[in-house]
């Protein structure tokens, strides 16, 4: 039977796989399912963070705020990222 733990397990492997430049990463939009390097998002800086859109759909993809103290960072409009092996 499987033990479950609680998210401290995954700190080594998420390490390794952010170390690389993310911008380089192949995404996919959860709107309409293109997939492209995060460096092909269109990014509006003048929102209170940053926000990426889909270059063919215009979804948003993932924002970035600074609150001073915490960055937050949302994904959520991206259904996969795809992290070299």
């Amino acid at each position: 039977m499987t033990i479950p733990l609680d998210g401290n397990v995954l700190a080594g492997a998420l390490a390794n796989l952010f170390v690389p430049d993310p911008t380089a990463l192949q995404a996919r939009c959860a709107n309409c399912s293109q997939i492209a390097s995060i460096a092909e998002a269109v990014v509006y800086p003048d929102a209170p963070g940053l926000v990426a859109r889909c270059r063919s759909c215009d979804h948003v993809l993932a924002t970035i705020v600074d609150a001073g103290d915490k960055t937050y960072l949302s994904l959520s409009g991206l259904s996969a990222i795809a992290l070299p092996t």
